[in-house]
């Protein structure tokens, strides 16, 4: 008779939250190019409403074949309400904006987040806000403020673009506190499907009532784009956005946001040719320690 020995053999167990946070920076801010892209060959809500709509026909008829549906009628209303503000109303908003400003401009406003959002959190949530945090913050604008100081002196960036971009930052503050404070249960993935699908119902009767159909210009360009903000956009970075605010609390989650405009000015000089020099990347080094001010875990007490 034999006798089998085993033995356990310890396994470093992989972090994937890094991963998670820099695919979640990648596509977020790639988002506001391909959304550029979008709305100057089709009417920015038609292009959110089908958007929404398709994403979220697909999270959803993907988890009713599977038979894997585990949300509450509660949680299910919740993320309903969450998918009007994070999703109708922000991008609906954004791209509105979007047509009379550059994406690199976009980009900036949206980046100012994590300030608004890091105080209604302290007042709200209870989530403290230390003089490391504050400093972080502080070095984040001072950080995105020198990326993109000159481009407003002379770019070509309407008032009213701006005023509705500045609506969709509201928005989102707004939806990552809601997410915070009503704190849905279940899972995030239908959760996402639920907003997508809530946002795209909304969206779509007042796009056939104010966009005019005839205004969509069938393009590769449009295709590919739209392809990147169904996937890439309302299905995985949205999935990864509420997963790190669920694992990093709201202040730190949207302190990834000040990350947005160097990438988004880099993404828009690649594929846009939108006008970008070497001084815009300088604010990085500033984004980056405010970035680690903000998120490093605070010390045990002794």
């Amino acid at each position: 008779m034999s006798l089998a020995l085993s033995m356990s053999v310890p396994r470093s167990r992989f972090d994937a939250l890094p991963f998670y946070i820099g695919l979640f920076c990648l596509l977020w801010s790639y988002a506001f190019v391909a959304g550029k892209i979008g709305v100057t060959h089709c009417p920015p809500l038609i292009l959110l409403a089908a958007r929404f709509s398709l994403a979220g026909i697909l999270i959803i008829g993907a988890t009713l074949i599977r038979g894997d549906w585990s949300l509450s009628w509660r949680d299910a209303a919740i993320f309903a309400v969450l998918g009007i503000a994070n999703n109708a109303l922000y991008l609906g908003l954004g791209y509105t904006g979007l047509q009379s400003v550059s994406a690199g401009l976009g980009g900036l406003i949206v980046s100012a987040n994590p300030v608004f959002t890091a105080a209604l959190a302290a007042l709200l949530l209870g989530e403290g806000m230390t003089w490391r945090k504050a400093s972080g913050l502080l070095l984040g604008v001072i950080g995105v403020t020198a990326i993109v100081w000159h481009r407003l002196a002379v770019g070509t960036d309407s008032m009213h673009g701006i005023l509705f971009t500045l609506a969709s930052l509201a928005s989102i503050v707004a939806g990552t506190i809601l997410f915070k404070l009503l704190a849905p249960k279940g899972s995030l993935w239908i959760g996402n499907g639920v907003q997508n699908l809530a946002a795209g119902i909304v969206l779509t009767p007042v796009a056939l009532t104010f966009a005019d159909i005839g205004a969509i210009d069938v393009t590769p360009s449009l295709i590919g784009a739209f392809a990147f903000l169904v996937l890439g956009g309302s299905i995985l970075a949205y999935w990864l956005w509420f997963h790190l605010l669920k694992v990093c609390g709201a202040t730190a989650a949207s302190a990834y946001h000040f990350l947005m405009p160097p990438l988004g000015i880099l993404f828009a000089y690649i594929v846009l040719g939108e006008h970008v020099e070497a001084r815009d990347l300088f604010g990085i080094i500033p984004v980056a320690l405010g970035i680690y001010l903000v998120t490093r875990p605070a010390k045990p007490a002794s």
